[in-house]
């Protein structure tokens, strides 16, 4: 869905998978803050924590939106920047395997891109168009044949800025590049934004974080509080130097873990080998990434994949029956409820509830890393609804959509380009 609203002059459109962006008359940065449940949001509000997120209130747009399931970055990352649900774009996970080869396969470049980019069409449109990413594990289907500068605060030196009087990246922001595991991993990428918006001017920018920060502490914690009023004050600039800003988030953040501390975990695969037999299935998790530590590999979504012939009604119906287990559903189901590609699925998907997390075997997961730490995770249905900003009130249109409608997370760069006044 794409709407226009009448104004002064007709701003000319650039085509991306079946809908319409106009180009931007002023500087448009779209930031997904990785892992920025609402509950972050509404309680730093009410606490003070975040001063330029409440104030556009009244002299913006703050509402919620649905994620894309599974409820995990690279996912909603790609949804973003094409606008489109997997179902077309082709990303539906961080891991998946490949029923052809059998192999398991990280997803860490642009090969299973289905389809083009905002910020590719626009750049090639001539708009002036920069990708910065916390992770690069992204960077390679953010910045897909896009014309412009894109660089990840992993590697920060990896773009050429010579152009703009800087060695490096790390020259750009001031500071050496920061540790995979840290706060400062997305707080380099925004201020690599800001630095950006100050000298190349880009018109159209999209900053991605990490959820580092929203994975250890929960909302209200002093070093949450810290991390998201840090963003706070970095979207402030953002809107002093003229842009308008949007911002969303590629899932939510649940905790996971019982009243001790325990994590609250079903090895699916482990009790399905039990009850039907070893080696009857494999469970794969779309959540596993580089970043491993943050979560064991363990989220609130799986796909089952089914290596022997055996009763699938009946294992459904066993895996629905475990404990924290919410819902199962074959494939056509799954991918038609949630516009899943039918080819990259499994025989069926299974989500945990918002406070258990699903994973494969017990040997598979190493939470170790997570010290004292409680299992906060995503992946499933109660991490699907996330924050939903911009900068700008919205157009009547636009607005009557927000309030009426069903907003996506991938709905925001129709809504920055299209619906803010």
């Amino acid at each position: 869905m794409t709407l226009h609203s009448q104004t002064a002059r007709p701003l000319p459109l650039v085509e991306v998978n079946g809908r319409s962006y106009a180009v931007p008359r002023r500087p448009v940065v779209v930031i997904c803050l990785d892992g920025f449940d609402p509950e972050y949001l509404e309680r730093g509000i009410a606490d003070g924590v975040l001063p330029t997120l409440g104030a556009l209130r009244s002299s913006g747009y703050v509402g919620t939106a649905l994620a894309t399931l599974p409820t995990t970055t690279n996912t909603n990352n790609t949804s973003i920047v094409t606008g489109v649900p997997p179902a077309i774009h082709g990303i539906n996970g961080n891991y998946y395997l490949d029923a052809d080869t059998g192999e398991e396969i990280m997803v860490t470049d642009a090969r299973r891109l289905r389809c083009g980019t905002i910020l590719g069409a626009m750049s090639q449109a001539g708009v002036r168009t920069a990708v910065v990413t916390a992770k690069d594990k992204l960077l390679k289907v953010l910045a897909y044949e896009m014309e412009g500068i894109a660089f990840s605060s992993e590697h920060p030196n990896a773009a050429d800025l010579t152009a703009l009087g800087f060695k490096n990246g790390e020259e750009m922001v001031g500071r050496a590049k920061p540790d995979q595991y840290s706060a400062d991993l997305s707080l380099f990428a925004l201020d690599a934004g800001i630095r950006l918006l100050e000298t190349a001017k880009p018109d159209l920018m999209y900053l991605s974080t990490s959820d580092y920060v929203q994975h250890k502490h929960q909302p209200g914690d002093d070093e949450s509080n810290d991390f998201h009023a840090a963003v706070d004050r970095r979207i402030a600039r953002l809107i002093e130097l003229e842009a308008t800003v949007a911002l969303t988030a590629d899932h939510g953040m649940a905790d996971k873990s019982d009243a001790d501390g325990q994590p609250n975990v079903v090895y699916l695969e482990d009790a399905l080998n039990e009850k039907f037999g070893p080696g009857i299935a494999r469970v794969i998790c779309p959540i596993a990434d580089p970043f491993v530590r943050h979560h064991g590999a363990l989220g609130g979504f799986v796909r089952v994949h089914l290596l022997k012939p055996c009763d699938i009604a009946a294992m459904m119906t066993f895996a629905r029956s475990l404990p924290g287990i919410e819902l199962v559903l074959d494939r056509a189901t799954v991918c038609e409820r949630y516009q899943l590609p039918p080819d990259r699925e499994g025989d069926f998907a299974v989500f945990s509830d918002r406070g258990t997390a699903v994973g494969a075997r017990r040997e598979d997961h190493d939470l170790s890393a997570l010290g004292d730490h409680r299992l906060r995770s995503h992946g499933g249905l109660g991490e699907q609804r996330v924050p939903f900003v911009l900068s700008r009130p919205l157009t009547r249109d636009y607005r009557e959509w927000a309030e009426t409608g069903v907003l996506r997370n991938y709905d925001i760069f129709d809504f920055a380009l299209n619906g803010a006044e």
